[in-house]
């Protein structure tokens, strides 16, 4: 089932029992966030306060909670569909001749079913607000030593001034005033390239917030696309179905027009940076002060009534850690068609996406472990993951019981782990220095007499095919008669 708006996804909810509805006054202050907490950490619903203290607008949470939550939310039986969708556009063959080109040209001609469709009737513009105030929403406060209250769930959209091409991102915004925030853009982020560009040619950065869509295309502000890819093209191809964009009411950026709200200002480049921060974040530690960039909030747009959504990060396993599981699956066939020897891979909850790659492979030569360890470090946002660990096809890498006891028997420290350096994580609060520092690759493979291993490998302990097939059989007969 495939959602138009937030609003449709949380009826959804409710009609399939998902949905805990608080109608009691509930304070945006660290209550609700807690609230969030207990749910995502018990496999709960999600959930929709009806009364926040201080707002009429109800806000939705724990929206993406749970693995089969997700997998409604996207519209998939399970999240290796999103890499079967990619797989259709990465897999495409160069065209040889005639029925070659007929065949691309059919499938082109799908494609472009889902560009994004421009439309005027908008809802998330049905109210206009030149009288901006912040402390109107219900916007959350969720850990005690937080620098503020923050902007948790923002579609961030700009535009590169070079090219045009607009990018869609997901980037915390704490609010400062009645109508400025921050932008926590990191290093490495489109959003950030743009306005390192915009700095150079002394530009005034335009900058629109939407708060709230179908969960596909809040889903697809989170993935780690190249930047010459549109987010909202390929929500439309996650969809199979368009999403519908509008032109903001200030500048020519596009937003969804079935938002909830939508912020639109901007961000000016030659303005000093301001402070932000502490936020509890991901990692399950707070990210400390540092400095960014100021948004500008000129207007506010909105639906006649709208829901605000929010979502809650902290120690795992949290809400973001469901959305990042998703992201592992969609680009694992893109990984693959790079690297066909990868059989899998998982970047497991525990790791925050950035700590941990487990990574099964077809080894063929000796020291291909290595060769992948340092090929998965030179593609897009894998080279911020501090630690790759490879083994042989064999392995079940998503068995976190399998992995452990695998890398404990399989790796000799001195030989099988190398160390290198390179960019890391903007929230890597272990490394010297911000961004930058060492990672570690383990080759946990089976090692081979060609890589100077001279002594025997032993098997793994395995009972026959036959005795398994006749004594579950049996076992399944005596289990029946108890």
């Amino acid at each position: 089932m495939i959602f138009e708006n937030l609003q449709e996804y949380i009826e959804a909810l409710r009609k399939r029992g998902e949905l805990l509805v608080i109608k009691d006054e509930i304070n945006p202050i660290y209550e609700m966030g807690y609230i969030a907490d207990r749910l995502v950490k018990s496999g709960g619903s999600a959930v929709l306060f009806k009364k926040p203290k201080g707002s009429t607008i109800p806000v939705a949470m724990n929206l993406f909670g749970t693995k089969e939550r997700t997998e409604f939310a996207l519209g998939v039986n399970s999240l290796d569909e999103l890499g079967e969708r990619v797989r259709e556009l990465v897999n495409a063959e160069i065209p040889y001749n005639f029925w070659d080109k007929l065949k691309n040209i059919v499938k082109l001609k799908e494609f472009s079913k889902f560009i994004p469709k421009i439309t005027k009737d908008a809802p998330c513009q049905e109210l206009i607000i030149d009288d901006v105030d912040l402390n109107k929403l219900p916007i959350l406060k969720t850990w005690p030593k937080d620098g503020g209250r923050f902007i948790t769930l923002p579609l961030v959209f700009t535009k590169n001034p070079i090219t045009g091409k607009q990018n869609c991102g997901m980037y915390r915004m704490q609010v400062f005033s009645k109508n400025t925030t921050g932008m926590h853009w990191h290093i490495h982020k489109d959003g950030a390239h743009h306005f390192r560009w915009y700095k150079e040619q002394k530009r005034v950065m335009p900058v629109c917030v939407a708060l709230g869509a179908d969960p596909i295309t809040i889903y697809t502000a989170t993935a780690p696309l190249p930047e010459d890819i549109d987010e909202m093209l390929f929500a439309s191809f996650l969809r199979r179905k368009p999403v519908k964009l509008t032109k903001a009411t200030l500048s020519d950026i596009l937003v969804p027009a079935e938002a909830e709200i939508v912020l639109e200002g901007y961000v000016d480049p030659n303005e000093p940076l301001h402070r932000e921060g502490p936020f509890g974040d991901h990692t399950g530690y707070y990210s400390l002060e540092d400095y960014y960039p100021v948004f500008h909030i000129q207007r506010i747009t909105m639906r006649k009534n709208p829901i605000y959504p929010a979502t809650i990060v902290g120690k795992p396993p949290m809400e973001d850690c469901f959305l990042g599981k998703a992201t592992e699956r969609l680009f694992l066939p893109v990984i693959k068609k790079i690297l066909p020897e990868i059989v899998d891979i998982n970047l497991p909850i525990e790791g925050i996406f950035h700590n941990f790659a487990f990574v099964s492979i077809d080894k063929q030569f000796p020291g291909h472990a290595f060769k992948v360890i340092n090929a998965l470090w030179g593609l897009g946002m894998m080279s911020l993951t501090k630690i790759i660990a490879v083994f042989d096809k064999n392995v079940n890498v998503q068995d976190i019981g399998e992995v452990i006891w695998r890398l404990g028997n399989n790796i000799e420290p001195e030989r099988d782990i190398i160390f290198t350096k390179g960019p890391l994580d903007v929230l890597e609060h272990a490394s010297t220095i911000p961004f930058f520092g060492s990672k570690m690759g383990i080759d946990a493979t089976k090692k081979w007499k060609s890589e100077g291993f001279l002594r025997p490998w032993p098997d793994d302990i395995e009972m026959t095919e036959d005795v398994k097939y006749r004594m579950d059989k049996l076992l399944k007969k005596y289990l029946k008669e108890v």
